[in-house]
């Protein structure tokens, strides 16, 4: 896909940077207006699974996220004008682009989210003060946000903008519409997480979600709009969600590699760059950060670096300049149900600084690394998503265990359950049931039949756990919990995961601990554990695809290619170097289960279906292969099987010469058992 003028190119850093890579984005719509400009269907015509008239009205509300702000700075244009006209015909009963009647669990509901931004940022354009029959129908409209079932999840927070909208742009009474307000402020309260972290939804046995929407995209964000447009609704709620903002950030930096690039984790990942919409709103809302956030400067750097990687990537555009759906290229696989073509705008967001004055001293703040100090380790732990950061220079990605959903998002398992995400490497979707099509990066995929009927993939894990291993003279946490496959087969798989250690950069571990009831007729059981995808293309383009796979002995210098040997696999391309190794020999010394198994290992590179992987087209997948034979046995056996995988990663932007990554590829991890305690050695 070509470039987007006045976006690829740009340096977002200053306003008008901003505001024209806001202009840039909105532009390519004007030809898919509808006649009476209330409606927004882009050429693709993907469908989605709500009405086409919800889509076409997120086609409207969504870019009004900046066209709000920039209706504020621009000249007469009309471009922007033509969505008060809009607004006119879209909520107009009787007129043929009326945006519809609501329904319980309505589209609608979400885009009345940014249409209550465009009453409360822009008042005197969207409040219609001198039409009293469109304001009349907008107020119509938007009041039928309490009158139907929504999900338990951030869309309570629409309910709660529309509402303030409407009594201090549209003039409704505060009483009419108060207790829906508090009732839904009461029930967003219950998702409370700690440490500033909200889950989208009550945590439980049903959802356990922690993700950007219950950060940036939705519920955190929401939080500083009512920061912003109402402090004075209610004043103890005001500065409680100051000081959640405040330690949300703490940690949500982390979630950010040097690049600027964001790790990808959960869904609606087309999104984008709403990634970074938090840090916009706390701009906006004004609202001061602790050490070391309290400088504006390190939020700018944060949000500028953040829209300069997304600038670099030319395939996240139609050819007509609109963006398409799904991450570093157009990927329906990664596609969500409720993604229409329309869906990516609400990575405008992450724009709302155009809100403040062009005065507004983020706008001169110089733009500021993050800060390196002995305080500020390279692993930490997050408990309320289950997640440890790791923000070594190496490489960018962080460890996860005990977030999934009952909810049924495409690729739920992929999206929640594996062991690792990276900034850097992306994770990959499946796209049928073949090993292949799995593409079972950074996961355990388990099979009884070979592979050649169906796979399981790691998801709902249970009983999470996390501890702190000594390892040398360093400290780190670790994550466990616990996986059952299938509810129906007596096997359980408990994994340790520990991450990057400062005397082995670049390494994490994985130790799995196989729980099975062997019975007479039990088949043969595969266990696959994958590392990160690479890309299959080099630096110099070339395909890897079509090199033959070597001997790692066939690698003195980490040239680019794949490579295998009995126990290990590694991939050098575009994106960095990725690898797996068995270190079970190394660690596990118990062999008792060898009366009852039979054991096979080996390592391997998977071939992954093209468009699986988020960032990388083509990729490759290092992978150590398990195969358990159940031996002749006449009576049921309870057999514990354990191993160890070594996971290696180098990314790109490290930097790292050849010599550099073949060194820190050989010292591997070391270490021993005693029981079910593990030691490693420095």
């Amino acid at each position: 896909m070509p470039p987007l003028p006045n976006f690829s190119e740009n340096a977002f850093r200053t306003r008008d940077d901003f505001v024209r890579a806001a202009l840039a984005l909105i532009q390519p719509l004007n030809q898919y207006k509808s006649p009476h400009n209330a409606r927004i269907k882009i050429a693709t015509s993907t469908g989605a699974g709500f009405s086409e008239t919800a889509a076409q009205l997120e086609g409207f509300a969504r870019p009004l996220w900046v066209v709000a702000d920039l209706m504020r700075s621009e000249d007469d244009s009309a471009q922007l004008k033509s969505w008060i006209e809009g607004f006119k015909a879209g909520t107009d009963p009787q007129s043929s682009e009326y945006w519809g009647d609501l329904r319980g669990f309505d589209q609608r509901v979400v885009e009345m989210e940014s249409i209550a931004y465009a009453l409360l940022s822009s008042p005197t354009p969207f409040g219609f003060k001198n039409d009293e029959t469109t304001k009349s129908n907008l107020i119509t409209w938007l009041r039928q946000i309490n009158e139907h079932d929504m999900p338990k999840s951030n869309w309570l927070w629409f309910r709660i903008l529309v509402n303030i909208a409407l009594v201090r742009v549209l003039g409704v009474p505060l009483e009419d519409v108060k207790h829906h307000i508090d009732e839904s402020l009461r029930v967003l309260d219950t998702f409370y997480l700690g440490e500033g972290w909200s889950s989208d939804g009550l945590w439980g046995d049903e959802r356990k979600q922690a993700d950007y929407y219950s950060g940036s995209f939705a519920i955190q964000f929401a939080q500083l709009l009512f920061v912003k447009y109402a402090p004075d609704y209610d004043m103890e709620r005001t500065k409680k969600y100051k000081e959640q903002a405040g330690e949300f950030a703490k940690t949500y930096w982390r979630y950010f590699g040097p690049s600027g690039a964001a790790v990808p984790f959960g869904r609606s990942l087309t999104y984008r760059f709403a990634f970074t919409a938090f840090w916009a709103a706390v701009v906006v809302a004004d609202v001061e950060l602790t050490a070391p956030l309290d400088q504006l400067g390190t939020v700018k750097g944060l949000l500028a670096r953040h829209q300069r990687w997304w600038a670099q990537k030319p395939h996240i555009f139609n050819t007509d300049g609109t963006p398409n759906i799904g991450y570093a290229y157009p990927n329906m696989y990664l596609a969500e149900d409720y993604n229409s073509p329309q869906s990516v705008y609400w990575c405008l967001k992450s724009l709302l600084v155009l809100g403040i004055p062009g005065n507004h001293p983020f706008w001169t703040a110089e733009e500021l690394p993050f800060p390196k100090t002995d305080a500020i380790k390279d692993v930490e732990l997050i408990w309320p998503p289950r997640h440890i950061l790791c923000n070594t220079s190496e490489h960018h990605f962080l460890l996860s265990s005990g977030q999934s959903t009952t909810k049924r998002f495409k690729a739920r398992e992929a999206k929640y359950g594996k062991f690792a995400y990276s900034s850097a490497l992306g994770f990959s979707v499946p796209c049928g049931p073949l090993l292949e099509q799995i593409a079972p990066d950074s996961t355990l995929a388990i099979s009884f039949d070979d592979g050649n009927e169906s796979w399981k993939v790691r998801w709902d894990p249970y009983v999470t756990q996390t501890s702190r291993l000594k390892v040398g003279d360093e400290e780190v946490p670790t994550l466990v919990s616990t996986w059952r496959p299938w509810k129906g087969e007596r096997l359980t798989v408990r994994t340790t995961l520990i991450p990057p250690v400062k005397r082995r950069p670049g390494w994490h571990i994985r130790i799995h601990k196989v729980v099975w009831e062997v019975e007479a007729k039990s088949h043969r059981l595969n266990l696959v554990d994958g590392g990160f995808a690479a890309s299959a293309q080099t630096t110099s383009n070339d395909s890897i695809f079509e090199q033959a796979v070597k001997a790692m002995s066939d690698s003195p210098d980490a040239a680019e290619g794949w490579y295998e040997d009995n126990a290990s696999a590694l991939v050098i391309s575009e994106s960095g170097a990725s690898g797996v190794v068995d270190l079970t020999p190394q660690f596990i010394q118990n062999d008792t289960f060898r009366t009852l198994l039979g054991v096979d290992m080996k390592a391997l590179n998977i071939r992954a279906d093209p468009n699986t992987n988020l960032v990388a087209q083509r990729s490759l997948i290092p992978a150590i292969h398990h195969t358990l034979t159940p031996k002749d046995q006449t009576d049921t056996n309870i057999v514990e099987y354990s191993f160890v995988t070594g996971v290696f990663a180098i990314e790109a932007y490290a930097n790292k010469s050849p010599d550099e990554i073949r060194r820190l590829w050989d010292d591997r991890p070391q270490g021993s058992s005693q029981g079910d305690h593990i030691i490693f050695h420095p």
